[in-house]
C-alpha cells in the first residue's frame, strides 16, 4: 500500500548547483537539505519546504523535459506568481484545471513546474 509520495526527483546538468541552490532557495524560498556523504560525490542538491521534498540529480546529457513536472501546491498563488516574475522568472498562467488557480514557470535548468491552489 503507497501511503505517500517521499520525494521528487528532477535532472540537471552537470555543474549548475550554484544556480539550482539560488533557484530553489533564494526565489521558491525552499531550505536546502545535506546529501548523505555516499551520494553528495555524485552532484546534484536535494530542497525541502514543508513536506514537499525535491531532488535534483545531476545527469549527463540532460535535456529538459518538456511536458513532465511537478505540481507544487502554494498559499498565496498571486503573491507567488508576483515573487517569481520580479526575480525574471517565466510564469505561464492556465485556467484549464476546474477547481484551481495555476501557472506554470521553470528552473534555472528548464525544468517544468506547475503552481496551484485550489479555488
Amino acid at each position: 500500500m503507497i501511503t505517500a509520495v517521499d520525494h521528487v526527483l528532477l535532472a540537471a546538468p552537470p555543474g549548475s548547483e550554484d544556480r539550482l541552490r539560488a533557484y530553489y532557495v533564494g526565489v521558491l524560498g525552499m531550505t536546502e537539505i545535506p546529501k548523505p556523504p555516499a551520494l553528495a560525490v555524485r552532484g546534484g542538491c536535494w530542497f525541502a519546504a514543508g513536506d514537499v521534498i525535491l531532488h535534483l540529480g545531476v545527469e549527463a546529457g540532460f535535456r529538459p523535459p518538456r511536458k513532465a513536472h511537478p505540481g507544487l501546491r502554494v498559499r498565496g498563488i498571486d503573491a507567488y506568481a508576483a515573487r517569481l516574475a520580479e526575480c525574471g522568472v517565466p510564469v505561464v498562467r492556465d485556467d484549464g484545471l476546474p477547481g484551481y488557480r495555476r501557472f506554470y514557470s521553470e528552473d534555472p535548468v528548464g525544468n517544468r513546474l506547475e503552481f496551484l491552489e485550489p479555488g
